[in-house]
């Protein structure tokens, strides 16, 4: 049994609470399985119903995720509450639609393999994600034990995760999780996120101190297996609350341009000192970003990796704005259909003077 304050509620969210709520059921989204929640509440663990006007909506803020605090109207959630982060990307083929991976998240664990060859820019993504989630960041190379280097491994990591902690760990040996216990203190909440095969599960188990959670070798061809099938909310024995995900094949960027200005921070820095606002960072004078790929102080990979992303998010924007004008519309003229319907009842309802 847990009290609120143990599953990350605090005095803010207590005060934020409008007073017709007040005699409510709170609880926290601690998994999802097809249309049924696992709710933990100060009094019990909870299965209840997601209403379909939930299910239905366009609004992410409004479909219930793990991490989310919501609600409860009898045996089914009535509305999620307020975010205080959300991790959010977007949905593989879909053009126009998010998913969130989880919510109220303090802390994400960007695990990665350290025995594998250096991801550089598949960590810069994930980084990009992370900082538009109003999360912090934190690179995790698991499978430490197996890397021939894993010093290398991290000074990799390092050169493209600027001001974010990097750390080589065990999950199987306990080599280096020490130093990740600074993030998993009682109240914080932390998700790992990461391909599959890294060891995420390994890691949840390692935390909780036992096997959890069930785990698979990579495939012969190097490739992981996915051993998560779903996302789960776990209560460790330091209080912290620690969120599982399944390997996410793609990681498609949504929202803005903030996350992309943190996780490319330097690329920024120099982009603002070019001489033209417009400056294609190819040719022109004064350009301090290629003066800086020339001199050996900026990774043109970095630098290409930095123009993909933000070409990405542009047109994840441009599909937003224009789905959103389409809905707009639709929505404008299902009001005028309403409005002539009601009109034409009026009209026959209203009697006609005698001849």
């Amino acid at each position: 049994m847990h009290s609120l304050a143990d599953l990350g509620w605090t005095a803010q969210r207590s005060a934020e609470l409008p007073s017709a709520d007040a005699d409510a059921v709170v609880g926290r989204v601690s998994r999802i399985d097809r249309g049924i929640a696992s709710v933990l509440t100060a009094d019990a663990s909870l299965r209840v119903r997601i209403p379909n006007r939930l299910l239905a909506t366009q609004d992410t803020d409004q479909i219930p995720t793990v991490g989310d605090w919501v609600l409860l109207a009898g045996n089914e959630i009535d509305r999620v509450l307020d975010r205080t982060s959300a991790l959010t990307r977007k949905v593989a083929g879909e053009r126009t639609r998010a998913q969130v991976v989880a919510a109220n998240v303090d802390v994400v664990f960007v695990v990665d393999d350290a025995s594998a060859a250096p991801k550089g820019r598949r960590i810069e993504r994930y980084l990009a994600l992370v900082w538009e989630s109003g999360a912090v960041p934190v690179v995790v190379l698991n499978k430490a034990d197996a890397a021939q280097d894993p010093d290398s491994a991290v000074e990799h990591a390092r050169a493209v995760a600027l001001g974010v902690d990097v750390y080589a760990v065990s999950a199987r040996t306990g080599v280096g999780l020490e130093s990740l216990g600074e993030h998993l203190t009682a109240g914080r909440t932390v998700v790992l996120v990461g391909p599959s095969g890294v060891g995420k599960s390994s890691l949840v188990n390692a935390f909780r101190g036992e096997d959890a959670m069930f785990t698979q070798d990579v495939r012969s061809d190097g490739k992981g297996r996915h051993t998560t099938a779903h996302r789960e909310l776990h209560c460790l024995s330091s209080g912290a609350l620690l969120i599982d995900t399944p390997g996410l094949r793609e990681v498609g960027l949504w929202a803005s341009e903030d996350g992309l200005e943190r996780a490319y921070a330097d690329v920024v820095e120099l982009a603002v000192q070019c001489q033209f606002r417009d400056c294609a960072h190819r040719t022109e004078p004064g350009c301090a970003v290629a003066a800086a790929i020339d001199a050996g102080e900026l990774d043109p990979a970095r630098f290409g990796s930095w123009v993909k992303l933000q070409r990405e998010v542009a047109r994840v924007q441009d599909r937003r704005a224009g789905w959103e004008r389409a809905q707009a519309g639709a929505r404008l003229r299902a009001q005028q259909r309403s409005y002539r319907s009601a009109k034409a009842r009026n009209d026959l309802d209203r009697p006609h003077p005698a001849r």
